[in-house]
């Protein structure tokens, strides 16, 4: 237990001063075990986890979920989902700002990433909102927020690596998903109707109604058409996750080459991208690996269950101070890492809480509402100071942009967060009644 203790220390430290985050894992995690074992054990276990991490036929399903975002992202579909979600929204007091949430949903329907998503929809939605004198703060914290999306709208990256750690169903892990995410949308688009309320300068009224063209029509039924194969597929038991991912590239590259304009420079790009971010993810999970085998040798799982049990306390109070650690988590980690390290930790504890009759009777029923509340809690984190890595996208596609002018558009957003974390916890339903 103290070991453990002073593995996490050594690990926030690493990363305050910069270390990368899986390199840190993987010093901490190695350092560790050995001191507890010895070196031979620790090198054979960081030989053992990076050989049997890069070699496994389920986590296949990421770069094909990846490459299946960067090519409808070439394709110009973000284009034609912010067109559509703009000629629904238009008349209303910040409907442009509102038709980026719309569409950030809709993009991360066959993304599955919230960086992906937020930078994409920047360069989309960002000019047409400067053009008609949206605020920096209002058009940014939409997108920032709306990219969160990404990893709960399925298919998600989030999720599948979730449900790899707990061994879930990813099927309904995806379906889970829905619900949450479009009442995300909903709150995000209250969240602009109370800031324009409060402050009307942040946007003006629209003056005349954008014009749809077939093409934008085109792209929305693409997306939704292969959304359905994906979660058709995946739930009606016709092919696996895996094999959803590599007919969903397969898919998107069609889609691309009917939308006109891939290039051969377009389609290097994109699988230079995809490989980028593999490699990341890759990495982090092999150093999270590294670091949660340490922990748990240590005894640390074992140690925070004993302690819980002995406390005898309401459930639903355990899943809230739960929330708080990944909320303050997440101010300091990434949110790929903060996942893969605290699953393992936290899932044998959340399973062996008794939430008595009802939904959450069933212990797979638990397992699901527990990943959707993670994942959540962790699209919070992607827009909360000092990380919030949306944040820092935004600003990496718009230099212009201040961080506080970011950070202060974030707010009503974030509060909207804060409340739809609260009904998911207090309602399981929500996020089980697809099931």
């Amino acid at each position: 237990m103290i070991e453990a203790a002073i593995g996490f220390a050594a690990l926030f430290a690493l990363v305050l001063i910069r270390v990368p985050v899986a390199l840190a894992m993987i010093l901490v995690g190695t350092a560790g075990f050995a001191a507890l074992r010895n070196w031979n054990a620790a090198l054979n276990l960081l030989g053992s986890t990076a050989f049997d991490t890069g070699l496994s036929f389920t986590l296949s399903v990421i770069p094909m979920f990846i490459l299946m975002g960067n090519l409808l992202t070439i394709s110009g579909v973000s284009q034609s989902l912010f067109a559509a979600a703009n000629a629904g929204l238009y008349r209303l007091h910040g409907g442009l700002a509102m038709a980026t949430v719309v569409a950030c949903g809709g993009f991360s329907a066959v993304c599955g990433s919230s960086l992906a998503t937020a930078a994409t929809m920047s360069k989309v939605a960002m000019p047409s909102m400067r053009k008609v004198g949206y605020a920096d703060s209002l058009a940014t914290g939409a997108i920032a927020a709306g990219g969160t999306l990404g990893i709960l709208i399925p298919p998600s990256v989030i999720l599948i690596i979730y449900g790899l750690i707990t061994e879930a169903d990813i099927g309904k892990l995806f379906v889970a998903g829905i619900i949450p995410g479009l009442i995300g949308i909903l709150f995000y688009m209250g969240a602009v109707v109370v800031a324009v309320r409060l402050k009307p300068g942040l946007a003006p009224q629209a003056r005349e109604a954008p014009i749809l063209t077939k093409r934008d029509l085109w792209g929305v039924l693409a997306v939704l058409g292969l959304f359905l194969v994906i979660m058709v597929g995946i739930y009606g038991g016709f092919f696996t996750p895996t094999e959803a991912a590599g007919i969903g590239a397969a898919t998107a590259l069609l889609i691309a080459l009917m939308a006109g304009g891939l290039t051969w420079s377009k389609l290097f790009t994109a699988g230079v991208n995809c490989a980028r971010t593999t490699a990341m993810i890759f990495a982090i999970i092999i150093g999270a690996e590294v670091f949660a085998n340490f922990v748990s040798y240590a005894g640390l799982p074992d140690a925070i269950l004993s302690w819980v049990t002995s406390l005898d306390v309401n459930p639903y109070m355990v899943m809230l101070v739960l929330v708080l650690i990944y909320v303050i988590l997440g101010a300091v980690l990434e949110s790929l890492s903060m996942i893969l390290l605290t699953v393992p930790i936290f899932f044998p504890l959340v399973t062996s809480l008794d939430f008595g009759a009802g939904l959450l009777s069933d212990p797979e029923m638990v397992v699901i509402w527990f990943g959707i509340i993670v994942v959540v809690v962790t699209e919070i984190s992607l827009i909360s100071p000092p990380i919030g890595l949306n944040v820092f996208v935004l600003r990496s596609v718009l230099p212009d942009v201040p961080l506080r002018t970011i950070f202060a558009g974030i707010l009503p957003f974030w509060g909207a967060d804060i409340v739809r974390l609260v009904l998911l916890i207090a309602v399981p339903a929500l996020s089980l009644m697809l099931l």
